[in-house]
């Protein structure tokens, strides 16, 4: 019969001083202030991290218990801050004593799955050998499987992972992510991968303001600035980018920032070759710089021009009948024959 360690009733342990020893409180108001919006995705890491840190705690005073699933499930639109959360969980875990490293290795489908047979063993194999002692990120993780192609070897690639994350889930942590109705079919058809995953967090898109924040904050680090009918303009360009194809969120948000960029640089040097710039100049954004997007163009249409009104027709008297010529004689040569 296994032994039990001895559990002192009377030991105290300090959530605080926890806190502060492992610094997770540092980390988790980095994350509020490095994302904007995500509340969803934000309440769920604190409620892992507090989670972890209280098994933590039991450990520190001899109870036992089995250690918390890990492994993640991150679905969402690209351009939400997954690959920005992975990491801010990455430093948690270390910080916590659940893995050794702390590093985050992202991959996809191309860095697991090999072209033909023999191939996809070994570099599956790699890529967990460089993730130990950390996490590892697949994006897009449903092209994994393939059903339909039965020349795929992504199914090995699923075999070996699902072998490590039960055989060596204290060496390493898994977080699967991509489209949330993808992955759902994903996990569907491996059952086997799904059990495994114990935390599922769902990443919002952002709401057009949200956007329009972090484009803001993107321009800070890069030292611009947006006049206040910029901002106008700016939020009307991202109303209508949201409405069209492949939007990707903040991606998308650090795109448009960048072409603004492009114009407002050849506007300066078209215009002011003979002028003396000004600091203000150089890191200013105007209303121009946006509104020569294609995006205006394509999302709003021109306005149309009222019919003129047409005047009533004047009735007309019917036209009199016309009665039909009588038809020609016909013509005889000298013969007397009828000529046709």
């Amino acid at each position: 019969m296994e032994d039990r360690p001895i559990v002192n009733e009377n030991a105290t342990v300090s959530v605080r001083a926890e806190y502060e020893q492992t610094q997770i409180q540092k980390i988790l108001d980095n994350l509020e202030s490095d994302l904007i919006g995500l509340k969803p995705v934000k309440t769920r890491i604190r409620e892992i991290a507090a989670l972890l840190l209280i098994d933590r705690l039991r450990k520190n005073v001899g109870l036992t218990s089995a250690n918390p699933g890990l492994h993640m499930s991150f679905t969402g639109s690209p351009g939400t801050g997954k690959t920005t959360v992975a990491l801010k969980m990455a430093d948690i875990l270390y910080k916590l004593g659940y893995i050794q490293k702390g590093h985050l290795l992202t991959v996809t489908r191309d860095d697991l799955v090999g072209q033909y047979i023999g191939h996809t063993a070994p570099k599956t194999k790699e890529v967990l050998k460089k993730a130990m002692g950390g996490v590892l990120f697949i994006d897009e993780a449903y092209y994994l499987y393939k059903p339909d192609n039965e020349r795929d070897y992504g199914s090995e690639a699923i075999e070996i992972l699902l072998q490590v994350m039960e055989n060596q889930r204290d060496e390493l942590v898994v977080i699967l992510a991509g489209y949330k109705d993808r992955m759902d079919v994903f996990y569907e058809s491996n059952p086997g991968l799904a059990s495994r995953i114990a935390n599922h967090v769902h990443f919002p898109d952002y709401s057009p303001e949200e956007l329009l924040e972090i484009g803001k904050l993107m321009l800070a680090e890069q030292q611009y600035k947006i006049t206040a009918e910029g901002e106008s303009v700016l939020l009307r360009y991202i109303t209508l980018r949201k409405s069209q194809p492949l939007f990707a969120n903040a991606r998308s948000m650090k795109n448009a920032l960048d072409r603004a960029r492009m114009r407002q640089a050849n506007r300066i040097f078209e215009s002011s070759n003979d002028i003396n710039l000004t600091k203000l100049d150089l890191v200013t954004l105007d209303t121009t710089d946006f509104l020569q997007s294609r995006v205006f163009s394509m999302g709003e249409s021109a306005p149309v021009t009222p019919a003129v009104p047409v005047a009533p027709a004047v009735p007309v008297a019917p036209a009199a009948p016309v009665t039909p010529a009588a038809p020609d004689a016909p013509k005889v040569d000298a013969y007397g024959w009828t000529i046709y």
